[in-house]
Order: structure tokens, then C-alpha cells, then sequence
């Protein structure tokens, strides 16, 4: 709703409220003209909840407002939002007899409203302490048949008694059995089957229909538009200690039922009453499963209860009705739209249980999952994984979310699983594979990240301290450290270089470890050959070479593989940047200070050191023009520049990297190189020496 209906509404219901004050007669203006816009607006935008309170207050009270307009009014009452505890009691307090209460009229239509509004409630219960005093409202007749309506939606097992039992007969047989009377006659007969109702039953019984279906929709179509634009602006989450009470079309087209309790018995709670977590904790044994069990796909509070309470029948009807579901669907019983709408509240499920339960092992029953997958409609045959980039992206996501699910469900494991080495393993090699194909398809930054969070998710194992024991390290294709290695994002490049420094932790550990021939599922020394561990040192090599030791694409190292780049290929390099430049050299154009995605992150930090330089020392008369080197350090320091050595100054970098969260680099480097280490632990930093 915009500020300015939102202001309008205010506004007209303040004219409405002066007038109702002053008889008729006495009025300068014809106020029926105001109440038509009220109306109007308010079937437009809805009411907000403030002005729902305000527009209550005067249906309430004793007014002037002729009855028509007063009917308007409430037909056209629409909140957009739950309807406040404040205002059900204010619409109940206003029943019955009395010179202060409404007409009847006006209150017929006000339990009419409290029915069409009862499932948007924000405190559901509140009817419920209210129904005593709406039994005593049955001796009326010309609000009986939506006070029967009404009650016989939030009777419960603790109301029905046998006063009201009573009650309720006598009342039937003095009104010739009134349809109304009879229908929640009926309700309590579901909570007690043994009341005798005899001729009572044999006439026709008031089905409660909706009072206005189309009422209903513009409801619902208000709701969902103010809760569309609220969650654009902020997301709240959904309180998972009440039964979901889906509304709108939400309700309207649901394919799996909502929780509803019925048959209770004397003693037990419903879910429908709990509404905070002290209500469920308190009642957690006396809580009695809903009718349809499969509403736990949809509803968190039936979620909670069946985790904290198990039950396997409970799980197996549900395991029947998607069952009977998705039978409908293959035989053509049901629509496209109702297997969509299944399986997305499955998925929900799943992503909400965290868990996917363990009736299927992969191999038991797969006959049954792959002839549903055989009843897809007629499309091309690489309609889903199709080699395009987009689907490929989708499948690593997937791995990604797999591996998440697999480490957590590890977590919770005692003992550790024997296979859980191989199942990781075999899946970090295959999605290694497919990232690859990505990188070389789509060569974009979002692919990029979506690879990088696939084996950051992969290191949470060598940083377990249980699991790290017992996972091997599988190292990404060499092909996929490089192209990272030489990514054009300084934030992809960072991030390989925290995750080849997390494994180096992981690679010390088990050669720290002494070897076991036991059977022993634990990681230790014989778990990597030698080849495999000289492939990751010379990653480790290859790195400090580009950015710490001015050597890149060497390979006269130990270990060092040259960056994977050919001999000839680095010779003509070589050439061609002595061609461009005779003070360049190939060498150095990937260290920090002439790296692509690193030189504007030096440059601007030795701007930063000079400035702060210059502001405590007037003496500094000369700026450094970049890109920096050992000569160029060491030629401004005696042309009146700033003092700082080679060493500090690439300590500073990785400083100042790891201050903009890039330090994925520098910790590379210190866990590579132990000199560099100490020399970061010990240097002063060059930023205060050059303050003082």
C-alpha cells in the first residue's frame, strides 16, 4: 500500500469518526459520500492495522452513522495484515443485548466478518477464551447462525461438555431443530460419538459454508499483495513454533492439507493451540498427531514434533500419500501443476528437516524412482544436462549442497562410517571434472565463485578436528589452480590461495602422524605417496615464485612445476617482454607490485603510508610514481621520499590484503615460507613507523 492511500484512508475514516458524532440533521455535509470512498479505498488497498482499530472503535461505540452506512463500512473491512488479539475482543465485547451494544444487524455482520477473518488472526486463541461468552449468545436469534458458524470452527475437545450438550438439545427442540443448531450439534459429535442425537440429526444440517467466497478472494488478493511488497523490503522469518495458516491462493490451491485435529482426546492438545515455544515444550508429551500426517511436508511445528517425538507410522503415511500422489499423476488422475506443487513442498521439506530420511540408500527400490523419471514428457534427450553452461552450474550447486549435507550428517556420525573417505573423495574428483568443463565453457566470474565455494565447502573437512582424521585431501585438478591462480578477480585468487594453505595444514598432520598397517580407516602418512605430496609443494612453490621471489614460471626449483607452462612457450615470452620494455622482465610481472590484480593494491598502499608520512614529517618531498621495486625503494629514500625497505614494504601488502578480507594470499605465503612468518610476526608495522 502507497503512503498516500495509506494517508487518504486516515484521513476519511477521521471525517467519518467526527461525523458519527452528530445527529443527521445537524450535519454541513452528506457523509454517506465519505463512507463510499472509505469503502472504496478500502477495497482497493486493504487497512492497515491501525486504521483497522480505528474503523472497529467507531463500528463499536454508539454513533449517528445510519445503518446502511455502517453495513458498508464492515463489508468492506480488509485488513492486509493478521487482525490483532485487540480487535477480536473488541468485535466479541460488542456483542449481545444492551442501549451501548450495536444493533443486530450491525453485529450479525460483525461475527460474519470474524468468520471470514478467523484464519488470519494473529492470536487464533483468542476466540477460543472468548467461548463461553459466544455459547451464551445461541438464545439470539438474529445472530444465531453465524455465532453456530463461528463456534464450530474453534471448538475444540476441552469445550465440548456435557452442560453444553445439554444445552445445545434444548435449545434444538425449542427452535424445531434449526439447521444451525444442529450443524454444531454435529462438531461436538465428532469430539464425543456417544451423544445420542436421535430425530435431531435426520433433518438438513448447515454445512458452514463460506459466508462469501468472493469477499474471500479480494482478501486474499489484498494479503498477498502487502506481503509480496513487505518481503521485498525486509524477510521475516516464519514462527516456527505455530501451525503454518497459510492464506491466499496459498490456501486456495494447496495440494498438501494443512494440520487440523479432530477426534482429541479429553486430556490431550492440539497442535492448532500451541503459539510460543513455552506452549509446546510444556504440552510436548500431551500433543495429539493431526489427522493427515503428511501435513508435516509443509507445516514446521508438526516438523519439530516429529523429530523430537519419532514415529515410524507416522513417517510411513506419509511415504503412502506422496506414494498415492505421484500414482495419480502417472495415470493421468492429476494435473502438471499438482506434481510441481508436491514435489517443491518435498524439496522444502527436505532443505528444512535436513534430511532426505533413510528409505533410500541409492540402490534399494530404484526401479520406482526411475520410472517416475521415465514418464517425462517427450523432449529432446539432453534435455536436462544438455552441455550447457547453465545446467552444468546447476549440477555443481547440487554437489555443493550434497557436500554440505554429507559433512553434517558426518558430524553427527559416531562411529565415523568406513566409507566415508571414498563416497567424498569420488565425489570431489567428479566434481573436479565438471568444474573444469565450466571453466573452459563459461570462463565467467560467477562460475568462478560457484566453483571456489564448492571446495571452500571441502576444506570444512580438513578443518574439522574429528573428521580430518579420517577424510583424505583431494587436491582440485592442477589445470583449475592455475586458471585460478591467473584469474583476472583478486577475490578468486585470494580465496585458491586460503584453500591450498588450509590443505598444507592437512598434508603436515598426516605426515605427523605415524604410520599404521591396522586396518585402520584413519588418515596418516601412508595415505599420500610421495608424488602426490611434491605435486601439492610445488603448487606451493609455484605461487611464492609469481608473487614473493620475482621467479614466476620457473622450474629449476625442487618441486616446482613452472606453472604448467611449456619451456617453448616461456622462452617466447621472455622475448617478447624484453621487446616491449628492456626494464621488464617476464619474471617479475606477477609479483606484487606488477601482478594485474595486485599492483593497484600496492600502489594504493604505499599512497597510504605517505600520506601518513607526510602529515607527522614535513621533510617528505617526493611521492613514489610506481610500480615499486627494490631499486625504486631504495632511489627514493635518497631523493627525500619515504623510508621503507623492500622487505617491509611487501609485508605492508599483505597487511593491507588481508585488512580488505584478502588473506587467502599472505597466509599461503606464511604457512610456505617460515622466514616470511617470522618476519611478519616481528616487523613493526612500516604504517606506525612512518607516523612517528
Amino acid at each position: 500500500m502507497s503512503s498516500s492511500a495509506a494517508e487518504e484512508i486516515g484521513a476519511l475514516i477521521r471525517d467519518v469518526a467526527a461525523a458519527s458524532k452528530i445527529p443527521a440533521k445537524s450535519r454541513v455535509v452528506n457523509i454517506k459520500a465519505t463512507v463510499a470512498s472509505l469503502a472504496s479505498l478500502a477495497y482497493e488497498n486493504g487497512l492497515l492495522p491501525n486504521a483497522l482499530d480505528e474503523i472497529i472503535d467507531l463500528l463499536v461505540t454508539p454513533s449517528h452513522l445510519d445503518q446502511a452506512s455502517l453495513a458498508a463500512t464492515v463489508r468492506n473491512l480488509y485488513p492486509v495484515t493478521r487482525v490483532s488479539r485487540h480487535v477480536a475482543l473488541r468485535v466479541i465485547g460488542a456483542l449481545g443485548h444492551g442501549k451501548l451494544k450495536p444493533s443486530l444487524n450491525l453485529q450479525s455482520a460483525l461475527l460474519k466478518w470474524l468468520i471470514m477473518i478467523h484464519h488470519v488472526l494473529e492470536t487464533p486463541a483468542v476466540l477460543a477464551q472468548a467461548y463461553g461468552v459466544l455459547f451464551n449468545l445461541l438464545d439470539t436469534a438474529a445472530i444465531r447462525p453465524n455465532v453456530c458458524h463461528l463456534l464450530a470452527l474453534i471448538t475444540r475437545r476441552k469445550h465440548v461438555r456435557p452442560f453444553r450438550i445439554q444445552a445445545l438439545l434444548n435449545l434444538s427442540r425449542q427452535t424445531a431443530n434449526d439447521p444451525y443448531l444442529i450443524g454444531l450439534l454435529r462438531v461436538f459429535k465428532d469430539y464425543y460419538p456417544e451423544i445420542i442425537l436421535g430425530e435431531l440429526v435426520r433433518g438438513k444440517a448447515s454445512a458452514f459454508k463460506h459466508p462469501d467466497v468472493q469477499w474471500k478472494e479480494r482478501l486474499q488478493e489484498i494479503q498477498e499483495a502487502y506481503a509480496l511488497q513487505a518481503e521485498k523490503n525486509s524477510r521475516v522469518a516464519l514462527d516456527g513454533f505455530q501451525v503454518n495458516r497459510p492464506t491466499g491462493r496459498a490456501q486456495a490451491r494447496r495440494v498438501v492439507p494443512t494440520v487440523h485435529t479432530s477426534h482429541v482426546a479429553e486430556y490431550s492438545v492440539t497442535l492448532e493451540e500451541i503459539e510460543n515455544v513455552t506452549g509446546f515444550v510444556q504440552n510436548m508429551d500431551r500433543l495429539e498427531l493431526p489427522n493427515q500426517l503428511v501435513a508435516v511436508l509443509a507445516d514446521p511445528l508438526l516438523q519439530k514434533l516429529l523429530l523430537l517425538r519419532p514415529n515410524a507410522e507416522a513417517y510411513q503415511r506419509v511415504a503412502n500419500w506422496l506414494s498415492s500422489a505421484l500414482q495419480n499423476v502417472m495415470e493421468g488422475d492429476a494435473d502438471e501443476a499438482m506434481l510441481w506443487e508436491v514435489l517443491d513442498v518435498v524439496k522444502e521439506f527436505v532443505v528444512q528437516a535436513k534430511a532426505n530420511g533413510d528409505y533410500w540408500n541409492g540402490s534399494g527400490q530404484r526401479d520406482h524412482v526411475l520410472q517416475i523419471l521415465s514418464y517425462v514428457p517427450l523432449l529432446e534427450f539432453q534435455a536436462v544436462l544438455d552441455n550447457t553452461p547453465s545446467s552444468q552450474i546447476e549440477i555443481l550447486a547440487l554437489y555443493t549442497r550434497i557436500l554440505r549435507h554429507w559433512t553434517a550428517v558426518i558430524r553427527s556420525n559416531d562411529p565415523i562410517p568406513a566409507h566415508v573417505n571414498t563416497s567424498l573423495t569420488a565425489l570431489i574428483r567428479h566434481t573436479g571434472k565438471l568444474s573444469l568443463t565450466l571453466l573452459q565453457t563459461s570462463p565467467t566470474e560467477s562460475v568462478n565463485v560457484a566453483v571456489i565455494e564448492f571446495y571452500e565447502q571441502a576444506i570444512q573437512l580438513v578443518n574439522d578436528n574429528t573428521l580430518k582424521y579420517y577424510i583424505r585431501i583431494e587436491l582440485p585438478p592442477s589445470e583449475l589452480i592455475y586458471i585460478f591462480l591467473f584469474s583476472s578477480s583478486v577475490t578468486t585468487m585470494s580465496r585458491l590461495c586460503g584453500i591450498l594453505a588450509c590443505y598444507k595444514k592437512g598434508f603436515e598432520m598426516a605426515m605427523s602422524t605415524k604410520a599404521r598397517n591396522d586396518g585402520s580407516n584413519r588418515i596418516d602418512a601412508l595415505s599420500y605417496d610421495r608424488a602426490y605430496v611434491n605435486l601439492y609443494n610445488g603448487y606451493l612453490m609455484d605461487i611464492c615464485n609469481c608473487f614473493w621471489r620475482s621467479r614466476a614460471f620457473s622450474d629449476a626449483d625442487t618441486n616446482s612445476h613452472g606453472c604448467m607452462v611449456p619451456r617453448p612457450a616461456v622462452s617466447k615470452l621472455t622475448a617478447y617482454v624484453s621487446s616491449v620494455d628492456k626494464t621488464f622482465s617476464l619474471a617479475s610481472l606477477f609479483s606484487l607490485s606488477f601482478s594485474p590484480v595486485l599492483c593497484l593494491q600496492s600502489i594504493r598502499l604505499v599512497r597510504d603510508l605517505e600520506d601518513a608520512a607526510i602529515g607527522s614529517d614535513s621533510s617528505i618531498r617526493m611521492r613514489h610514481a610506481g610500480p615499486v621495486t627494490q631499486n625504486s625503494l631504495s632511489k627514493l629514500a635518497i631523493a627525500g621520499g619515504i623510508q621503507l625497505s623492500w622487505q617491509e614494504y611487501r609485508i605492508e601488502v599483505l597487511r593491507s590484503l588481508g585488512e580488505k578480507n584478502l588473506g587467502g594470499i599472505a597466509e599461503l605465503l606464511k604457512n610456505t615460507m617460515t622466514v616470511l612468518k617470522n618476519s611478519m610476526d616481528a616487523t613493526p608495522r612500516a604504517r606506525a613507523k612512518m607516523a612517528l
